[in-house]
């Protein structure tokens, strides 16, 4: 697989209950090239067009109190060590390109749901966040040539370690593992679970006030008999006010 995605992102940060809260949507445009073998037979397929939508509410529990501009800055630079504990949810919406007669799709014609649990621990310029998070997968009634796809929930734990510079300057190292997702294909259970373990390297700096770059290398290795072992190479530019 050659595959190459664009994705927007728009996040918006806000007080609620007193709390500090955000919500955010991501749009992605693929594009991608399937090369393998079909019946033993050289087969290559592509597809273009738009990935589902991701819409995403959060919500710190403890720590990290909601403030603007120059308070924000004042209680970051005088608390030096702090813990924050969050939840969150994560909706994919099946708005993707999808046709039913086809095995490969950008989109995933279902709704999948995914709760969110984090810790985050700062001390000085270290920064050690944890993440845990379920997916739970609505069915598709219009999988391959009329099928009906179930998908078991996918379990996930994520943990980043952050060394911040100076504000906005930053670099990370990442560590993760999934497990879960065995598919059912009309009352047929497949071979398919998954099980990866996975690692990146980021590296974050801002170009202005209002401008910020990030450059950063994930790559994943499946632990199961199929699956999918992946690099990617992600660029990404954000934009602040």
């Amino acid at each position: 697989v050659d595959l190459h995605t664009w994705v927007g992102k728009y996040i918006r940060t806000f007080s609620l209950f007193d709390k500090t809260a955000r919500i955010g949507a991501v749009q992605g445009y693929q594009k991608g090239r399937w090369e393998g073998l079909l019946d033993g037979v050289p087969t290559t397929v592509r597809r273009e067009g738009w990935s589902d939508t991701l819409v995403r509410f959060a919500i710190n529990l403890y720590g990290a109190p909601p403030l603007k501009g120059r308070e924000y800055v004042e209680y970051r630079n005088a608390k030096k060590v702090e813990t924050i504990i969050g939840a969150g949810l994560s909706v994919q919406l099946p708005t993707g390109d999808y046709m039913d007669d086809k095995l490969i799709n950008l989109g995933t014609n279902r709704f999948t749901f995914r709760p969110q649990a984090g810790i985050v621990h700062m001390r000085d310029k270290w920064t050690l966040e944890a993440t845990g998070i379920v997916a739970l997968f609505t069915d598709n009634d219009e999988f391959f040539n009329g099928k009906k796809l179930e998908q078991d929930p996918h379990y996930a734990l994520n943990t980043h370690l952050i060394y911040t510079f100076r504000p906005g300057v930053w670099t990370s190292a990442s560590a993760g593992y999934d497990y879960g997702c065995r598919s059912t294909v009309d009352g047929v259970k497949k071979d398919d679970r998954k099980q990866n373990i996975a690692w990146a390297v980021s590296f974050g700096v801002p170009f202005n006030r209002h401008l910020g770059g990030k450059v950063a290398y994930v790559g994943t290795r499946t632990q199961e008999s199929t699956g999918v072992d992946s690099d990617s190479l992600i660029l990404a530019l954000s934009a602040f006010w």
